[in-house]
């Protein structure tokens, strides 16, 4: 059964948004800033929040909230929920946009970035969207988090980061049918190659046969998602991921990895 959604009112929400220091999380504290949402801006480099926070106020007339955490770490999510509340931030939406991918072969991967990875994309998401869910499923806010094009089919050469969020995809579409009943959005946005900091971390040769999106552009798709009656499970942004993730469905599967292989410049 399926509650009838109110319209989404971006003006009245407050938006934890992880990952918030640069690329998609930042743009998506900007663009939630101009239609007058208030936010709670996490990521780990504090002079960078606090960057942003005096950009948005001083543009939009917002309030912001900054906190400097490692997400990663254990612990993490009930201690950041802890810090709002002791500051009276009331969160409405979240948006799990924290993570980061490491490239190469597998058995080559530093044992130590694969944990972290995981940590972090992984439990750490689900850890901050458990310590948050009641209160999500009792407004009419929304819930997004990010996965990736690499959630619809193994990713040679990036195995760890694409198993992490196909993680991601399916369990965001299990709490999307989860909260049918509910005023809750629930979305998985799955981008593609974005053009944001990730490369830095995981190499500029990944996927260097696809064209990149923006990050306005990514941003811009979801939250036009996001209005729609009843938004989700998945969006992927752009037609040439969408091509991508359909053909992933089609393909059989030898072949899928022998191309996953050239575009990814697996070895």
């Amino acid at each position: 059964m399926t509650s009838r959604m109110l319209p989404l009112r971006f003006g009245a929400q407050t938006v934890l948004v992880t990952g918030a220091s640069s690329g998609l999380g930042a743009e998506f504290a900007r663009q939630l800033a101009s239609r007058g949402s208030d936010l709670a801006l996490v990521a780990r480099r504090e002079a960078k929040l606090e960057e942003l926070s005096a950009e948005l106020r001083g543009r939009f007339g917002v309030s912001v909230t900054t906190i400097a955490a490692d997400l990663g770490e254990p612990g993490a999510a009930s201690s950041l929920k802890a810090e709002l509340e002791r500051r009276g931030v009331r969160v409405t939406s979240l948006i799990n946009n924290a993570g980061f991918g490491t490239s190469g072969a597998f058995h080559e991967e530093d044992p130590g970035r694969v944990r972290a990875g995981i940590a972090l994309n992984v439990a750490a998401l689900v850890d901050l969207t458990q310590a948050y869910i009641h209160e999500l499923r009792a407004g009419d806010g929304f819930l997004v988090n990010v996965a990736s094009v690499a959630a619809y089919q193994p990713t040679p050469g990036f195995a760890v980061y694409g198993a992490t969020k196909a993680f991601v995809r399916s369990f965001t579409e299990a709490l999307w049918a989860e909260s049918a009943a509910t005023g809750l959005r629930v979305v998985a946005l799955s981008p593609g190659p974005t053009s944001t900091e990730f490369f830095e971390v995981a190499g500029e040769d990944i996927g260097s046969g696809l064209p990149r999106m923006t990050a306005r552009s990514v941003v811009s798709i979801t939250l036009r998602e996001l209005k729609k009656p009843r938004p989700g499970p998945s969006v992927v942004p752009g037609p040439v991921n969408t091509v991508l993730t359909l053909g992933s469905k089609l393909a059989p599967r030898k072949l899928l990895l022998r191309g996953m292989s050239r575009a990814l410049g697996a070895k």
